[in-house]
């Protein structure tokens, strides 16, 4: 079975990940699985560009298939805030509630029309010593004024899809992995993965 490693430390995403990865037929492994302490610094001006470093620094260093994204929150009001960003809004120390605090207090005297914004996830696909391939997906909806549901994690309790009035948090696991950005990405990853990867065992 092709062995992948997910390159993060994000227990949230790693759980994701390997939900979503459980079709491909593929055996998947997180950074803290390996015991691999590598934090590979995010210097990049844009979602591909950080999704990259991280793939290629770890596949580089493993000899594994490895797997990066880089993904966020764009609001259309703050020019694409927290963006890039994202995990590390209100600091260094990448703590979602505070992050959550900020975008709202940012967004206080915003109204409801005007709270658009999209999840954007770049994934990067790192074989060692071949060309790195990409995936993107997003999905679209609206910032609320506060916190709804307890499932998921980071921005997923204010970050609402419209047509279901719900948020991500509110959604669990199953409905949120239909529409997801990252589940979005991963469809375009599967569809490609053969012509990429190849046949493995």
């Amino acid at each position: 079975m092709t062995k992948v490693l997910i390159a993060s430390n994000n227990p949230g995403k790693i759980k994701e990940f390997k939900t979503l990865l459980a079709d491909f037929g593929v055996e998947v492994f997180s950074l803290k699985d390996m015991d691999i302490h590598t934090d590979v610094p995010e210097t990049g001006t844009t979602f591909r560009e950080n999704a990259a470093l991280k793939a290629e620094t770890l596949a580089h260093q493993t000899g594994m298939i490895t797997l990066a994204d880089d993904s966020g929150l764009c609001v259309d009001a703050l020019d694409g805030e927290p963006g890039i960003f994202s995990a590390r809004y209100a600091g260094l120390d990448k703590n979602s509630e505070k992050n959550i605090d900020l975008l709202l207090s940012k967004l206080a005297d915003v109204s409801e029309e005007e709270r658009k914004a999209h999840f954007v996830c770049v994934l990067a696909l790192s074989l060692p010593n071949q060309p790195t391939h990409f995936a993107e997906g997003r999905c679209d909806g609206r910032v609320t004024k506060e916190r709804h549901g307890a499932s998921g994690f980071g921005y997923d309790p204010i970050f609402l899809i419209p047509e279901k009035q719900l948020t991500f948090a509110q959604m669990g696991e199953e409905e949120k992995n239909k529409m997801s950005h990252r589940a979005r990405a991963l469809r375009v990853l599967q569809e490609k993965w053969t012509s990429w990867v190849g046949e493995r065992s």
